[in-house]
């Protein structure tokens, strides 16, 4: 492989971490806002005597809640292509749904569904469906904290062993957001940690832990430049052997 190839994907691949997406750092926190969306487009083209690498990221991120502002619907997908001549670097998909139902200031219900595939990583596609609660722990124009239980139930199929897995996974995870504004009240930067914990029933030996940071800072009201790390721990691959995986990515949002 032409070395200036292996130089353009170290820059361009987006994270996209054995299927594991961190859910909770794309809920849109926007209060009395009944409506929101946020897409972005990424392409790139280069060719360089006849060897090219072509590139393109569409994902887009919406929520809408009910006029007394209790039930919160949230859609978010995306799809992620690269490609040199006849080689795909990456070639996935990724699709959630979720419902959210506010009972208190505190306390509320929520239920998901989500479908993933990737030809190329070692789990070619992930399907799940669960429940559980969530629960707000810190409400301030500052700060805000989560924290979530729920039950999964997961299929996951891996075509190298010709194997189809179903899994009863307990998932939780603790987020925090730090939002620092100006005088005219106006967002400056928000910076989100989030740690899930996802074992098996079965077997807590077999789990896998995420870790991510990502900041986002305005350029204007409809453009945010972000920055996001994320640390992927495995414990039992379907190779069965410890997966781990850090990543760095870069990029702009739009905001609506």
């Amino acid at each position: 492989m032409p070395k200036y190839i292996i130089g353009i994907l170290i820059n361009l691949i987006v994270y996209d971490i054995q299927g594991q997406v961190n859910i909770e750092s794309q809920r849109m926190q926007l209060d009395s806002v009944r409506f929101a969306f946020r897409g972005d487009v990424l392409f790139n083209y280069s060719n360089t005597n006849g060897d090219y690498l072509f590139q393109i990221r569409p994902s887009l991120t919406t929520s809408f809640k009910s006029k007394d502002l209790r039930k919160i619907f949230f859609v978010m997908g995306n799809y992620n292509l690269i490609r040199s001549k006849d080689v795909d670097f990456q070639n996935s998909w990724f699709f959630h749904i979720r419902y959210n139902q506010k009972l208190s200031q505190v306390f509320r219900l929520e239920g998901f569904i989500q479908n993933q595939n990737n030809e190329l990583f070692t789990i070619n596609s992930r399907n799940l469906m669960g429940a559980g609660i969530r629960l707000k722990f810190i409400d301030s124009k500052v700060f805000n904290g989560y924290f979530g239980n729920s039950y999964m139930y997961e299929i996951e199929k891996v075509d190298i062993l010709d194997e189809t897995y179903y899994r009863h996974r307990h998932n939780s995870y603790l987020s925090l957001t730090f939002n620092l504004k100006n005088k005219d009240d106006k967002p400056v930067l928000e910076l989100t940690n989030t740690t899930y914990f996802q074992p098996l029933y079965s077997d807590f030996g077999n789990h896998r832990i995420l870790q991510e940071l990502r900041a986002d800072m305005p350029l204007n009201s409809y453009l945010s430049l972000s920055a996001q790390f994320d640390y992927l721990l495995n414990s039992f691959a379907p190779t069965g052997e410890q997966d781990s995986s850090a990543y760095l990515s870069f990029g702009l949002s739009v905001n609506f």
